[in-house]
């Protein structure tokens, strides 16, 4: 690599080399930090000199022979060219000197370079001459005092930093009158970017000299690690080669300047760097000067992350560990914070001093509270390697699950068997024996966890955080689990007052609450108006996601989707990236859900796969249906079948169906079993939901609509009747907040109903569902009054519905929707133009009716126009009611034409 930025020095050099061979005596001291270029000058001079008829002698001190005596000297004189008896005789002088540095064996060896300066001009080279030995330095100043007018010129390298126990040499240099000073300084911006050039050309370099100019701080091994690094990975970022490059430096400076700059990449902390390292020979902020000078640091930490990772690699395990531990000691002696203390802590994987676990307790509290929940899981862990005794250890490992929780649910039953083992031997009670029971529920142990509320109610704690926690549990329950609330009968009547509870358990109680009032009272306008209060005031920190779950779903629940959209993306904001991924999960999945109901199915879909994908299926427990139950839902809306398939594949716990969540997905399986023509099937499912939210008395119309979609089913297998009385059923069940439902039902009321009474239906399960905000449900009912319309002649205001239908069912990506909505472009000549009976049917009875005349079966038209079976078979009811027929065969013929057209499209 070039030589950058140093021609002014090598001049002054030359020009007092001149002066030298002119008799007059010259010395140079050339100063500057670490790898700035001092040695290849030095020894570049030394080249030249050959070229001016000069004799140059060169050594190199060393701090590993600092203590060997004569070492420089040795080498200055090795390679001089002496005749044989004064070689012999200068290496009589260096022994003997070696062992006794005496006058008159420093003034023979003086007299031996004067005698090589009478036959050619001497220039004497040490470079790091701050290393040399004390006896060569002694020799060179005596010599130096002694040649002023000779022809000679010694040249010194001598770094900035170097810190020695004797000042007299440099001292003694600087202050000959015939002593030039050449500091070599950084390279400049433009320096770094001709360096660059050199090596990857002038496009590259000038991209890269910003960041590099930067990184390197002017320091040119500094810059050639980084050129290392580009040519081998193609990127400008630090990487090995410039890891190895400060390494490179720290080796070659001062041992003061290494120990320092070893405690700036343990501790990242210049504050705490300046208070815990130490040096034996000059003060840290002289050194952490320097080594900023040298290019290595900036503001007192290391330039990039390669630098500090080097140095790091550089020290052994055990060094870092008991370094980070000197830290945590110190810091915890001087009153700081807790999170500080803690790091160093972690670090050095030490908790065995007596205040190391409340430390590590109180800081993980404080991470949880931050949001970084991986950090407060380092310091929970490793305070159970602390000195606690069974109780302590118990609280310590409850608090440890519900950090893990955050991240991913699956990862805490590892400590369901150690804490229920220590719920049986009475180390874990109150409020922590609750948590490990939700957590039991949560992944299908209902058994155990069965038995964790026993004995909790067993124990007749009345500590107010207990009672608290059982009331919340049994209210959760309540909401999510109802078979298991015979579990908790001894907790039914107890209370607690908010005036004794921290202010954030008492509102996740009121959360908890709404939703439960949600789920069996229906939707209430006091339900709404607290679950946005709540929602108003809470923040995700370590004890509020239930609380805004809670609140989120009541809101959903009571018909107010899109009420619940914006404090859930705005909650959604709050988490920070990575650190909460099962909170981001569930609330991933609440959004899906919302989305849903607001017909938005696509998104629905989408946002449903991203909460299955943040965490493993596994760590859903039997939360996983709520999640599944969306997609397949959506993916069935838009007639993805295959998707919705998919889903049944999952590996479902088997008390999933003894929670909200099973039902949620027996709707969803249900909707899928109907639209691929299994009524009977579909009907099953859905009757069964019934029983259970009957049996639950969570049979309201805000959460599952299974008499509407029952009706539905009982149609597509011929029982007309029976789908007429779920529908009423559902009606009768109407109050504030169930347009939604009663849209669905007033559908499924108005097809079951004769001709001219189906429009008025229709016309009111408009205004419904419109209201609801449910588009897709909009698109549902404006199909079934298209073909309403159709059926009594208004052909025109079924043209006009029909439009509105086509637009909504493509906003929402409802395809199956869409097909049979689509425009007929039949465009036949006079005289083919199919005649009365086109005219009566919709679009979609007239693809179907006229495959159905060309011989298709039910199954190949439901190819054919990618619809279901089930719609198929109901289109073909339809047509035979408009046309007075009772079969297929009765079809008219011109139908056929209608149909080719149709399935060519």
């Amino acid at each position: 690599m070039g030589f950058f930025e140093r021609d002014a020095a090598m001049d002054s050099l030359q020009r007092l080399l001149g002066e030298a061979v002119e008799g007059r005596s010259r010395v140079a001291m050339v100063t500057g930090v670490v790898a700035t270029g001092k040695s290849e000058l030095l020894h570049a001079f030394a080249e030249q000199a050959y070229g001016q008829a000069a004799l140059p002698l060169v050594a190199s001190a060393s701090r590993a022979e600092t203590e060997l005596p004569l070492g420089v000297m040795g080498q200055l004189l090795g390679g001089a060219p002496l005749g044989g008896n004064l070689r012999e005789q200068t290496t009589g002088l260096l022994h003997e000197g070696a062992e006794r540095l005496t006058t008159p064996v420093i003034e023979a060896l003086s007299g031996v370079l004067l005698s090589l300066a009478e036959q050619l001009p001497l220039v004497i080279v040490v470079d790091d001459v701050h290393d040399a030995d004390h006896a060569s330095q002694a020799c060179l100043s005596y010599f130096m005092r002694r040649s002023r007018s000779t022809p000679t010129m010694m040249v010194f390298g001598h770094a900035d930093y170097a810190h020695q126990r004797d000042r007299f040499f440099p001292t003694d240099v600087m202050r000959q009158p015939h002593c030039t000073a050449i500091r070599l300084l950084p390279l400049s911006r433009g320096s770094v970017q001709s360096m660059a050039a050199e090596r990857l050309g002038p496009e590259a370099a000038e991209r890269v000299t910003p960041e590099w100019h930067r990184l390197s701080g002017g320091n040119p091994l500094l810059m050639g690690g980084l050129v290392d690094d580009f040519l081998r990975t193609g990127t400008e970022q630090a990487a090995e080669g410039y890891g190895e490059a400060v390494l490179s430096c720290l080796h070659r400076a001062d041992p003061a300047l290494l120990d320092v700059a070893r405690w700036v990449a343990v501790l990242g902390d210049p504050g705490l760097v300046r208070r815990l390292a130490h040096s034996d020979t000059t003060s840290v902020p002289m050194s952490l000067h320097w080594l900023e000078t040298a290019g290595l640091l900036e503001a007192g930490r290391f330039r990039d992350e390669a630098g500090a990772d080097a140095v790091l690699a550089d020290l052994s395990a055990e060094r870092r560990r008991q370094m980070h531990r000197q830290a945590a000691e110190f810091l915890y002696h001087e009153g700081a914070s807790d999170l500080s203390v803690a790091e160093q802590l972690c670090k050095a994987e030490a908790a065995d001093e007596s205040w190391a676990v409340p430390v590590l307790e109180s800081a993980a509290r404080r991470r949880l509270a931050d949001g970084d929940v991986e950090s407060a899981v380092d310091c929970l862990k490793l305070a159970l390697h602390g000195r606690l005794d069974e109780r302590e250890r118990s609280a310590i490992a409850t608090m440890l699950m519900r950090a893990e929780w955050r991240i991913d649910p699956k990862v805490p039953i590892g400590h369901m068997e150690e804490l229920t083992a220590a719920l049986h031997n009475g180390t874990l009670q109150g409020s922590d024996a609750m948590v490990l029971a939700r957590a039991l529920l949560w992944h299908g142990r209902m058994d155990v966890a069965c038995d964790v509320l026993e004995r909790i109610a067993e124990s007749g704690d009345a500590d107010p955080l207990t009672v608290a926690e059982g009331v919340g549990t049994r209210m959760w329950l309540r909401c999510t689990a109802p078979p298991l609330l015979t579990h908790m009968n001894s907790w039914t009547g107890r209370s607690v007052s908010e005036a004794v509870l921290p202010f954030q358990v008492g509102r996740r109680l009121e959360s908890i609450n709404v939703l439960a009032g949600a789920l069996t009272n229906g939707p209430r306008e006091q339900i709404v108006q607290t679950a946005e209060r709540i929602l108003r005031s809470s923040k995700l920190d370590e004890m509020s996601m239930d609380t805004v779950e809670s609140a989120l779903l009541a809101l959903v629940y009571a018909g107010k989707a899109d009420r619940a959209m914006p404090r859930c993306d705005e909650l959604l904001g709050e988490l920070s990236t990575g650190g909460s991924p099962a909170r981001r999960a569930r609330l991933t999945a609440i959004r899906a859900e919302i989305c849903l109901r607001r017909g938005e199915l696509a998104e629905a879909a989408d946002l449903a796969r991203q909460a299955l994908q943040s965490i493993p299926p596994g760590s859903w427990g039997v939360a996983v249906g709520g999640p599944v139950a969306t997609l397949m839902l959506a993916a069935t809306g838009m007639g993805r079948y295959d998707e919705a398939l998919a889903q049944l594949d999952h590996a479902f716990p088997e008390a999933m169906l003894r929670t909200r969540f099973g039902v949620q997905f027996l709707q969803a399986r249900g909707r899928y079993q109907l639209a691929v023509g299994n009524p009977a099937a579909a009907l099953r499912d859905f009757r069964l939901c019934g029983e259970l939210l009957t049996e639950w008395n969570m049979d309201t119309c805000g959460f599952i609509a299974w008499r509407p979609d029952a009706a539905e089913a009982l149609l597509a297998l011929g029982s007309p009747d029976e789908a007429r009385e779920l529908a009423e059923a559902q009606l009768e069940r109407s109050g504030a907040g169930s347009e939604r439902t009663d849209g669905m039902a007033l559908r499924m009321l108005a097809v079951t109903s004769e001709p001219r009474q189906r429009p008025v239906f229709l016309r009111q399960a408009v205004e419904y569902v419109q209201a609801s905000g449910d588009r897709y449900e909009l698109a549902r009912v404006l199909l079934e009054l298209t073909e309403a319309y159709h059926a009594v002649g208004e052909f025109r205001r079924a043209g006009v519905i029909a439009g509105r239908a086509r637009a909504l069912a493509q906003e929402c990506g409802a395809r199956p929707l869409s097909r049979l909505l689509a425009v007929d472009d039949v465009h036949a000549g006079e005289g083919d133009q199919p005649g009365r009976a086109v005219a009566i049917l919709s679009d979609a009875e007239r693809r179907v009716a006229g495959l159905a005349t060309a011989g298709y079966s039910n199954r190949e038209i439901a190819a054919k126009l990618f619809i279901t079976v089930s719609t198929v078979e109901q289109h073909l009811t339809r047509v035979y009611r408009k046309l007075n027929i009772t079969q297929r065969a009765d079809l008219p013929a011109d139908l056929n034409l209608v149909g080719h057209a149709s399935a060519a499209q």
